[in-house]
């Protein structure tokens, strides 16, 4: 295998000619090396990116709000709901981050708010779903009691 190092005896022309002139251009003042260069460039783009801030969350806002009226409609609000007053302060408390601008802040409690929310009315249902069942149950314990009454008055 050929050695293509410019110091080489067995390195073209091409390679040593490539060589000397970045060696000079390297000599010549207010010159900066490409390489070192790219990476001051880099480094500023990706402080850049770094510095700016996010946008304002208003879409998980907005889901925050509206899973806390879905929450409001289903009477939640009315069983005292532990999540549902987690779901408010969580929302006040991203609205309150927007407001210093603190917009990741803001969105990961929106959405939490959205969260806690959405529990508070799924428990909500589940409790609403378990007392149907119940009276469900009942009504199958008299039905079952009266056809075992009925059968005993035919006979």
């Amino acid at each position: 295998m050929i050695s293509m190092h410019p110091r080489h005896p067995a390195a073209g022309p091409a390679v040593m000619e490539a060589t000397r002139n970045s060696a000079a251009a390297a000599d010549r003042p207010g010159h900066m090396p490409r390489r070192p260069l790219l990476a001051v460039l880099v480094t500023l783009g990706l402080l850049g990116a770094c510095a700016a801030t996010p946008p304002e969350p208003k879409l998980a806002l907005q889901s925050a709000e509206q899973a806390i009226a879905t929450a409001d409609r289903s009477r939640v609000a009315d069983a005292a709901s532990p999540e549902l007053s987690e779901a408010r302060a969580r929302l006040t408390a991203a609205r309150g981050a927007v407001q210093e601008k603190r917009m990741v802040d803001a969105e990961r409690l929106a959405n939490e708010a959205r969260v806690d929310a959405d529990l508070a009315a799924a428990r909500m249902q589940t409790d609403k779903d378990l007392a149907v069942n119940d009276d469900i149950r009942r009504g199958n314990a008299t039905l079952a009691q009266e056809m075992q009454r009925h059968q005993g008055d035919q006979q």
